[in-house]
């Protein structure tokens, strides 16, 4: 299947205001007072994610136009984070270090492969940061499931693991990693491999299975 045509899944002030038919000024209000979740670029200027317009959207029981649901549906949303490590100490240190480095994006944790499948399927995370020797369920059959979908093969899927066996970094990337890191991890390295693959998803549209 072709590539698709990029879809905008991130809106300023004033597309908001347009969708919900007020002036821009009313839709920087409701930002401002916390009815409308955003965050703001580095010039100043306020973006809402699409999500987060959609609940908005809901809450105040406003029309939904069709388009900004089947956006929805696509993709995973790209600026949710999800790290699974069964190492407290390791979990907890990437979850403090990307919620500093990464202030757009939320940043959920899960210390098992049965806690993970949960947050998988309610959540929807853009980006998984993945122990393969993981309990309850192995780290390579649930890459390999979070690659098994349609929409769900753009997920981002970065393997970490303290094995030391070479041929790990070669049978995760088979079962469908997007990057692989060792321990102990480079975090500066991880957070610029994280943006640098959202950006080219981003670019890219969904990529669907065959």
């Amino acid at each position: 299947m072709g590539r698709k045509e990029k879809k905008i899944r991130i809106f300023s002030a004033l597309e908001v205001a347009d969708i919900c038919g007020v002036v821009n000024q009313t839709a920087i209000n409701w930002i401002r007072n916390g009815f409308l979740k955003a965050f703001t670029t580095p010039g100043g200027q306020y973006r809402v994610y699409l999500e987060d317009l959609l609940g908005f959207l809901t809450s105040h029981g406003m029309r939904i136009p069709p388009e900004l649901v089947e956006k929805a549906e696509e993709d995973p949303f790209w600026h949710r984070i999800l790290i699974v490590d069964d190492d407290d100490t390791i979990n907890n240190l990437l979850k403090k270090f990307l919620a500093r480095k990464l202030p757009a994006c939320e940043v959920r944790q899960a210390f098992d492969g049965f806690e993970a499948g949960t947050q998988l399927s309610e959540w929807k995370p853009g980006v998984v940061l993945l122990d393969i020797n993981l309990p309850g369920v192995d780290g390579h059959r649930l890459c390999q499931r979070i690659k098994a979908g349609t929409a769900a093969t753009s997920t981002i899927v970065i393997a970490i693991t303290g094995l030391t066996d070479g041929s790990v970094e070669e049978s995760i990337m088979r079962d469908g990693a997007d990057a692989f890191f060792a321990k102990p991890l480079d975090l500066e390295k991880l957070k610029d491999r994280i943006e640098s693959l959202v950006a080219a998803r981003r670019r890219e549209g969904p990529r669907h299975g065959s």
